[in-house]
C-alpha cells in the first residue's frame, strides 16, 4: 500500500482558477490609477509633513534605531554604487511587481488571486496613511544631515520642488511601499515555487531596504510600519501552502486529485473497488489521501 507523499508536484497551472484577463487588467490598472491620484490629493501639506518628519526622527532616536546616515555612508564611498542604488529605487519597484503578478497569473493562478488581494489591501492601507500622516523623507529633513542622492548623483523620479511636484507626492514616505511590495514579491515567489534557490528572492526586499534608506528616501520606521501592515493583509488573505508541502498525486491508474476524495482501490474492497454491504474496511486498509489542494492549485 502506497501513501500520499509530500513531494513537489508538477505545479501545472490550473486554468480554472485563472480569472478573466481583461477584467484583471482593468482592475489592476484601476487600482493603480486610484492610488496615484490619491497620492496627488495628499500632496502639498508641507508644514505638517516636516512636523511629522521631526517626530519620526525623534522617535527613532528614542528607540535607538540605527541612523539612516550609517547606511548612506556606505553608498557615498562609491559614485557608481550611488548611481546603481538610485537606479534600483527608480526602475525596479513597479516593473518587478508587475512581472510578479503577470507570472503568477499565467503559472500560478490560485496564488495570483490571493497575492493581488494582499497587494491591493496593502496599497489601500498605505494610501490612507499617506492622506492622514504626510511625511517628508529624511533627505529633506535638515536635522538628519543626509544627502539627496537622487538630485545630486541621479537618476531621480522626483522634481526639485517637492511642494509642486506634479509627478509624485514626495510627502508620502510613511509607509514605504517600495519595501512592502518587495517583501510581498519575495514571499509570493517563495510560496509559489519549488526550487531550492527560491529563498534567494529575499535579496529583493533586503536590497530594497538598503536602497530606500541609503538614498534617504525613507526612514527605518517607514519599513517597519509597512511590514506590519503586510502581516495583517497576509493574515486576512491567506496564501496557498508552499508547493513543497502539497501532497503529490498517487501514480498509476488509481491516481486521484479531483478534489472529491480518493477512489477505492481494488485491494480494499475485494477487487471491484466496492464495499460489501456498504461497509468501509478498517482505516488501516484505506489509502491516506484527502484529494484536496490549497487554493485549488495542483
Amino acid at each position: 500500500m502506497r501513501l500520499a507523499r509530500t513531494e513537489p508536484t508538477d505545479q501545472e497551472p490550473d486554468i480554472r482558477a485563472r480569472p478573466p484577463l481583461v477584467r484583471e487588467f482593468l482592475l489592476v490598472a484601476g487600482l493603480f490609477l486610484a492610488y496615484k491620484f490619491g497620492r496627488q490629493a495628499a500632496n502639498g501639506h508641507v508644514e505638517e509633513a516636516f512636523r511629522n518628519a521631526g517626530s519620526v526622527w525623534d522617535l527613532e532616536r528614542a528607540l535607538h534605531l540605527p541612523g539612516e546616515g550609517a547606511v548612506q555612508g556606505l553608498l557615498l564611498h562609491s559614485q557608481p554604487l550611488i548611481h546603481a542604488a538610485n537606479t534600483y529605487y527608480a526602475a525596479v519597484h513597479f516593473p518587478a511587481t508587475a512581472l510578479f503578478l503577470i507570472w503568477l497569473y499565467w503559472r500560478r493562478p490560485a496564488h495570483y488571486v490571493r497575492s493581488r488581494r494582499v497587494l491591493a489591501a496593502l496599497t489601500g492601507a498605505a494610501l490612507v496613511l499617506h492622506l492622514l500622516f504626510p511625511l517628508a523623507p529624511p533627505r529633506m529633513l535638515p536635522a538628519a544631515g543626509l544627502v539627496d542622492t537622487g538630485q545630486v548623483y541621479g537618476p531621480t523620479v522626483y522634481g526639485q520642488t517637492p511642494a509642486t511636484d506634479t509627478m509624485a507626492n514626495q510627502f508620502a514616505a510613511m509607509p514605504s511601499l517600495h519595501v512592502g511590495w518587495a517583501v510581498m514579491v519575495a514571499l509570493g515567489l517563495i510560496v509559489a515555487t519549488r526550487s531550492r534557490w527560491r529563498w534567494l528572492w529575499l535579496l529583493h526586499p533586503a536590497i530594497t531596504l538598503f536602497v530606500v534608506v541609503g538614498t534617504a528616501n525613507h526612514y527605518w520606521l517607514d519599513a517597519i510600519v509597512v511590514v506590519a501592515l503586510l502581516a495583517v493583509a497576509l493574515a486576512a488573505f491567506r496564501l496557498p501552502l508552499s508547493a513543497r508541502t502539497v501532497p503529490a498525486r498517487l501514480r498509476g491508474p488509481g491516481a486521484w486529485g479531483s478534489g472529491e476524495g480518493a477512489p477505492v482501490p481494488a485491494y480494499a474492497g475485494g477487487g471491484s473497488g466496492t464495499y460489501e454491504g456498504g461497509v468501509r474496511p478498517a482505516i488501516s486498509e484505506a489509502p491516506v489521501a484527502s484529494g484536496t489542494y490549497a487554493g485549488g492549485a495542483r
